[in-house]
């Protein structure tokens, strides 16, 4: 087993120059299109060191021939460098844009027995769907149940395998749930031991999590009637995100509702088949 490095280099355990960094950054751009300028080096190392040390290395330049043959340890890397920040309830007017714009045509389409599909992109932990689902449908578990026993279903999906473990297990600190309305945490929240609460079954059954990488193949051939993709492009470059907004537009049902984040904004290729209706909620138009 190789001993790990003396010290140096700023006080870091493992060798890591910027040689490294520009062939980590060059391989998270290929792999998730996630950008990783110079700037970012010791957050890179911060996120690698612990797996360097989990396959008794004793530098990143190891672990990266180490990862060449490795398509395990390569999927551990780039969740590692994936950034997996959220909370419930985070941008909450997207969910109001949703409920005034789109769920009152798409409950009463579910009542007659219709379909309606919903897709949180880059969901992360979980806290996105969840809340959205607890926006829409309040704290009523009766309608709520009959509801859900229509054609109804909520993809969640996510590049981070331990993100997606999380998501589906929905178990979640009192810190963490502080942010939901207590009329909702009161309906949807259950305690669990040692200070924590699990979203109750009923939500979390009605979720499908899937891994998928979206900027690889998508074996997707549903159409949305609303998409949630926020906070993801801000890490991609200008032609990885008009590639990606066409993409999204393509399985939004004409009339769909899509949600990115407050600080991105609709490529000038992609923008003309939307409309604005809300603070960064636009509805597909062509």
């Amino acid at each position: 087993m190789a001993q790990p490095a003396e010290p140096t280099q700023r006080g870091r355990e493992f060798a890591f120059d910027a040689a490294d960094h520009r062939a980590v950054a060059d391989l998270a751009y290929r792999e998730v299109g996630i950008l990783l300028p110079d700037s970012k080096m010791q957050l890179v190392y911060g996120r690698l060191a612990p797996r360097v040390r989990a396959c008794g290395l004793g530098s990143v330049a190891e672990y990266l021939q180490r990862i060449e043959n490795d398509p395990v340890e390569r999927n551990r890397m780039i969740d590692a460098l994936t950034t997996n920040h959220t909370f419930f309830f985070r941008e909450g007017h997207h969910f109001e844009d949703f409920n005034t714009l789109a769920w009152p045509d798409l409950k009463a389409r579910l009542e007659g027995r219709g379909r309606v599909r919903l897709w949180s992109a880059a969901c992360s932990s979980g806290e996105e769907p969840y809340s959205w689902l607890m926006a829409m449908f309040g704290s009523d578990r009766t309608k709520t149940g009959k509801l859900l026993a229509q054609d109804f279903r909520m993809l969640a999906t996510d590049i981070s395998a331990s993100a997606l473990a999380g998501a589906r297990e929905g178990i979640y600190c009192a810190q963490t749930v502080e942010p939901v309305p207590a009329p909702l945490a009161k309906t949807w929240l259950k305690k669990k031991p040692g200070d924590q609460f699990q979203v109750d079954s009923m939500l979390r059954d009605a979720i499908t999590f899937n891994s998928l990488n979206l900027l690889g193949d998508w074996p997707i051939r549903t159409m949305f009637d609303a998409i949630f993709c926020r906070n993801v492009m801000i890490y991609f470059d200008g032609p990885t995100k008009a590639k990606l907004q066409a993409r999204l537009a393509d399985r939004l049902a004409l009339g769909g509702l899509l949600c990115i984040g407050h600080s991105e904004r609709l490529d000038p290729s992609v923008a003309p088949r939307f409309e604005i209706v809300g603070r960064t909620s636009y509805r597909k138009v062509a």
